[in-house]
């Protein structure tokens, strides 16, 4: 006799996942644990608003042998209420904003009730307007309730928050509502977390459900797994809401909401046991579950009726090699063949490679690819050359996916489908990052807006993050998180924990044991970090799918798209049975697009990047130089330096270099570099594999070398290969040990000796963890020798496109302007009549000169692209601007103003109508002025009588207020706070022949010095800035930023210099630093010793001025010697100070005199340059 299974007491269905964002502090894989211990068969998992986990919930409960309940609460309106919201109509709307009424809990009881699920949550965010909170409507549940089983939401359903505002009439009419569409579907979902508004409602809920003839259900809300969770589950809520957990007017639960026993349930609901039963009940009426799907691939070509599976199948198979067929022909038409293949090895490849497609059911895959990269190509958007093993396939080369041929490059189309092991392609396509969007819409028009999606990430609690999080929320001081948060290591690639960081800082552990503030934040910080904070979307993930999405995911409407976005992330959409595309924005490939526009606008020459020889001798020279700042992947020092070492004068070189400069990998440069110039003998191992490694020069670098070693020494098919790569990888001993002796078998049997071969193997073991993909190194070369050429042939253009793609970063922007100046292109200042809104180009007039580059007034800081585009489109359509006057006339004072005025005269936008910055900065409050009378004459209709809307300077009568001039130090200090970087000069220019005198180094020769040996030196600088700081110990200690002519460098200044020099390191001060310096691979780290003003250092060297007067000013009594001599002052601090002369000439008699000026004053060119901005000064120069 058989005993029947025990049935549980209680199962647990309302629980919140940490996908209930901020709310539930439980991750999916804790669930099937707590469920497991806590003897559960099954577990409902009802995240509010949202399905994001429901995928994964059922895979994972599943997998650990437990029942998932996949259902959500979702908050719904049911449009009776309007008279409880008295809400204001949101602004342009008559209506006022909805409240939803309370949350009601779904679960899918089947496969057609998850459908309806989904389309529910979807409805959720697509539906409302994004002012509103997601929710769903009441007509909604009326037209996909099949399926579904609900309850009422407890306390805070709609049921229950209508009996709590003593609406009971309304509370029943919802309740009858509900059952008139669900019928015996509908439960009164009763909670006893000991809140007071829990046990106000229970009594008439009972009774309500009794008159209706309802059932009840018991149900305890899990936000946590145990009491002693409830601390931190409340410093997350307070996360959620940006309050205080000292404040007592916010949401809280309680400590009751965690993951109870069946026991403590049943002891719970003792006097209710039908409650306890029916949470069985539904387990048992829930037996469905949301499964995975095999892929689900989008048809490219269009069905027609009754046409079966294979009859599509077959017809996409055929269109796909007519496609590829025509695009071999064009392709060889163009490009010559590989060396050593013939026409017939193209086109056997190419029919190998379309019968493995057809094989694995793929041919509409690669055709919806073709088809949107080829309309970009046709419709103006830049497309990379290939990215990842697809740059293997001749397919996806003849369909112009890709632009290597993969049989001159030795790629392999096994490494991308292997016909051994059935797997998803996946192009991954870099796209113009600025055009991208245009590829996005096409896809979205061409298979319906309803069948294309972004795919959705949610952002985690990451160690730093949380401990900022939690430290705020409990109201510790900002300067010690801070502090506590730099103990914390940041690595983005690999992320410590918090646990990690713990054990690894002793600091950590002493701040923890020393104070208790400290020790609850960890403690809290610990348990929250990991979970999910927020979603966003995907940088590049799209689907595509064969029906509208919402049949097959959940959707999510992310507040910065106007996109829809999946609710599963990427792992769970491609398990839900959807391909995906890769839609990467790279911005090299703008850098490029801009950079050949230029040239065509400037030279005339057009050019075809894809059409370039591998040979352009001044590409390799500039490689060989590693001149390589700003060419994509080769810029970084360290792979400068290893360019020097290389000079690499093949594309092969530069094929190698981006696969081997990677940790690992680049121990092995070396080796390639000494034998490539013949420094070391080149080893192939075996004589049988030379044509593998002869253009590596003996050295692994890549898998397909592991691949076609393996084929050609031991026999494999490159399927099998691509199977040893993989067992190769993953270093499973048991795996690797059944390879290793197929491997030497088959070697063997080829004629290798038995010891050569297992030595081989173990070699190519060794390499094959560290070896990379060389159809994707390929591709990304391919782009490194573009900008590579562009740089070496078309500097400036080159130099103008990467500082527009990185207008808003001013270091990016000052390394290039130094770039420029390097090879002898002057950077020319922004300017209203000639700049642009990107940065311009004007090449070389004769050949061996050089060009120049436009500031763009865009990149010009405190100013929008709308405000430069209403100047230069006024500049196009009326003319050049002809004064201030013209100017003011013509501003759009909506898009401009004050502020972006001050900019551009700081930046020296308007030099070409005053050269004197200081006079139109002071005047940028009259040109508004002036501006905003003639945009108010022009509202009225007081135009001009003679009724020409030529808007002259006469319109406009600019009155300038008198200004002080600019020292030329000030100035430069304004173009900085407008620039970012000092542009037309450098405040330390008038300092050249002090420094030269104290014997200063520049920042660009002292780096260079510590390669040799030096450690100390004596540098200038203007300070940028300085960042106090305290130790552990609690000293202070500084960061300092300085510039110099060669660039901006940092220095740490520890705490008994700063003392004496905190006075110094104010922002635009001239300073002397003493440094030590001592190198750090390919930096070098500088301490001050020592920090002095520079004036002082130059008032201590013999030195005077002389003083050239206006003798037409001196003699009409516009300027007069005794005002100018006002401003010398005598040496100060005991310094002797300098001689000073006056120089008059007399135009009269042809000759000047020279007036000495009793005593001795302090000359420094900080002195000298304000005596520069007096009135009958002509030129000052130093004695």
């Amino acid at each position: 006799m058989t005993t029947q299974p025990t049935l549980p007491k209680y199962i647990h269905l309302k629980v919140h996942s940490s996908y209930s964002l901020l709310e539930g502090a439980l991750p999916i894989g804790t669930l099937a644990k707590l469920a497991e211990k806590a003897g559960m068969p099954a577990l409902g998992l009802t995240d509010t608003n949202n399905l994001f986990g429901a995928l994964e919930f059922s895979e994972k409960l599943s997998g650990a042998g437990i029942q998932p309940i996949v259902g959500c609460a979702l908050d719904t309106d049911f449009a009776d209420a309007a008279a409880e919201q008295n809400g204001m109509p949101r602004l342009g709307q008559n209506a006022p904003p909805v409240r939803p009424a309370g949350g009601l809990t779904l679960f899918a009881s089947s496969e057609v009730g998850y459908a309806n699920l989904i389309k529910l949550a979807s409805q959720a965010f697509m539906l409302p307007d994004p002012a509103d909170p997601t929710h769903i409507r009441f007509d909604a549940l009326e037209e996909h309730h099949a399926g579904l089983i609900v309850l009422t939401g407890g306390p805070e359903g709609p049921i229950g928050r209508a009996l709590a505002a003593g609406q009971s009439d309304l509370a029943r009419t919802r309740l009858e509502r509900l059952h008139r569409i669900f019928g015996d579907r509908l439960y009164v979902e009763l909670q006893r977390h000991g809140l007071k508004s829990e046990e106000e409602i229970e009594r008439e809920l009972i009774a309500l459900a009794y008159q209706l003839g309802l059932p009840l259900v018991a149900t305890n809300e899990v936000y946590f797994a145990k009491p002693d969770d409830y601390e931190a589950h409340d410093a997350l809520i307070c996360i959620a809401e940006g309050r205080m957990v000292v404040e007592d007017d916010r949401r809280r639960v309680t400590p009751e909401h965690y993951f109870k026993s069946a026991d403590d349930m049943a002891k719970l609901f003792a006097d209710l046991p039908e409650a306890l039963d029916n949470t069985i009940e539904i387990a048992r009426r829930c037996a469905y579950r949301p499964l995975k799907r095999k892929p689900i691939l989008p048809r490219f070509v269009a069905a027609t009726d009754g046409m079966s599976d294979e009859e599509m199948l077959a017809e996409e198979a055929a269109e796909l090699k007519r496609q590829a067929e025509e695009g071999l022909k064009e392709r060889l038409a163009a490009n010559p063949l590989a060396e050593g293949f013939t026409r017939e090895d193209y086109e056997k490849r190419l029919a190998f490679e379309l019968d493995v497609i057809a094989r694995m059911k793929f041919p509409g895959y690669f055709l919806i690819v073709a088809d949107f990269i080829k309309w970009s190509k046709s419709n103006g958007v830049p497309v990379g050359p290939g990215r990842g093993s697809g740059a293997g396939s001749l397919v996806a080369w003849s369909l112009t996916i890709t632009d290597l041929d993969p049989l001159r490059f030795g790629l392999l189309f096994e490494r991308f489908l292997n016909p051994e092991r059935v797997s998803m392609p996946d192009f991954d396509i870099d796209f113009c990052q600025e055009r991208r969007d245009r590829t996005i819409r096409y896809v979205q028009q061409k298979y319906g807006v309803d069948r294309v999606a972004q795919i959705i990430t949610h952002g985690k609690l990451q160690a730093r993050a949380v401990l900022r999080d939690v430290g705020r929320v409990l109201q510790m001081p900002y300067g010690q998180v801070d502090r506590l948060c730099k103990l914390v290591p940041n690595n983005p690639a690999n992320p410590v924990t918090l646990p990690e960081a713990i054990d690894g800082e002793p600091k950590l552990q002493e701040e923890r044991d020393a104070d208790p503030m400290v020790a609850r934040l960890l403690e809290v910080a610990q348990k929250l970090e990991g979970l999910y904070r927020h979603a966003s979307t995907h940088a590049a993930g799209m689907v595509i799918g064969d029906r509208p999405l919402d049949e097959l995911v959940p959707l999510y409407r992310d507040p910065k798209s106007n996109m829809p976005v999946t609710q599963f992330n990427w792992k769970m959409v491609e398990a839900a049975g959807l391909v995906k595309f890769d839609f990467l924005g790279l911005k090299t490939l703008t850098v490029l697009t801009k950079a050949v526009e230029l040239v065509k606008r400037g030279r005339g020459i057009e050019i075809d990047l894809l059409s370039l020889p591998f040979d352009d001798k001044l590409s390799y020279e500039l490689l060989a130089k590693a001149d390589t700042a700003g060419v994509f992947q080769l810029e970084s020092t360290g792979m400068r330096e290893s360019l020097k070492r290389l000079k690499p004068d093949r594309f092969e070189d530069i094929i190698a270099m981006v696969a081997l400069y990677r940790p690992g990998p680049m121990d092995n440069i070396p080796t390639y570099i000494n034998r490539k110039h013949g420094e070391e003998p080149v080893d192939c191992l075996h004589p049988m594999l030379e044509g593998i490694l002869k253009e590596t020069y003996g050295v692994i670098i890549y898998q397909e070398q592991v691949m076609q070693i393996a084929q050609v020494m031991a026999g494999y098919s490159l399927g099998e290969a691509d199977l040893l790569r993989r067992a190769m990888g993953k270093k499973d001993k048991n795996e690797m040990a059944k390879q290793q002796a197929g491997f030497v078998a088959g070697a063997v049997k080829n004629g290798v000796k038995k010891e050569d071969a297992a030595y081989i193997f173990e070699l190519v073991d060794k390499f094959a963890g560290y070896g990379f993909n060389k159809s994707h190194a390929a591709a990304y070369a391919l782009v490194s020798y573009h900008t590579a050429y562009m740089k070496a042939n078309f500097r400036e253009e080159f130099i103008a496109a990467s500082m527009t793609l990185d207008a808003g970063n001013t270091d990016k922007l000052a390394m290039f302007a130094a770039e420029a100046r390097k090879s002898g292109i002057r950077v020319l200042p922004p300017c209203v009549n000639a700049s642009a809104v990107e940065f311009l180009a004007e090449p070389p007039k004769k050949e061996g000169e050089h060009g120049a580059i436009r500031y763009a007034l865009a990149a010009l800081k405190n100013i929008g692209e709308s405000a430069v585009e209403t100047i230069v489109e006024s500049r196009n359509a009326k003319g050049p601007y002809a004064s201030l006057a013209d100017f003011s006339s013509r501003i759009n004072t909506k898009a401009v103003n004050k502020r972006a005025l001050e900019t551009l005269s700081a930046g020296g936008a308007f030099d070409a109508l005053e050269p004197n910055r200081a006079l139109v900065y002071a005047n940028a409050d009259q040109m508004m002025r002036e501006a905003g009378l003639k945009a108010d004459d022009e509202q009225t209709g007081q135009i001009n009588l003679l009724g020409d809307m030529e808007s002259s300077a006469a319109s406009v009568v600019l009155k300038l207020k008198p200004a002080e001039g600019w020292t030329p130090m000030e100035k430069l200090q304004k173009e900085f706070d407008a620039i970012g970087f000092y542009l037309s000069g450098h405040p330390l220019d008038q300092y050249q022949r002090v420094l030269k005198k104290l014997g200063v180094t520049r920042y660009v020769d002292f780096e260079a010095a510590t390669a040799r040996g030096a450690s100390a030196g004596r540098l200038a600088g203007i300070v940028i800035s300085a960042r106090e700081r305290r130790s552990q110990k609690g000293n202070k200690f500084a960061f300092a930023m300085f510039s110099d002519s060669s660039g901006q460098y940092e220095a740490v200044i520890f705490s008994d210099t700063l003392a004496q020099s905190r006075d110094l390191l104010e922002s635009g001060t001239a300073v002397l630093v003493g440094v030590e310096g001592e190198r750090d691979g390919d930096t070098v780290k500088l301490r001050v010793q020592s920090v002095e003003a520079l004036d002082s250092a130059a008032s201590t060297l013999d030195q005077g001025l002389r003083i050239t007067l206006d003798p037409v000013a001196i003699a009409s009594r516009r300027a007069r010697i005794a005002d100018i001599t006002a401003h010398l002052k005598p040496g100060q601090d005991g310094r002797k100070g300098g001689e000073v002369f006056f120089v008059l000439p007399l135009l009269d008699r042809g000759r000047t005199i020279e007036i000495p000026v009793p005593g001795r004053y302090d000359v420094s060119p900080r002195v000298a340059g304000r005596l520069s901005t007096l009135p009958g000064v002509v030129e000052i120069t130093e004695t």
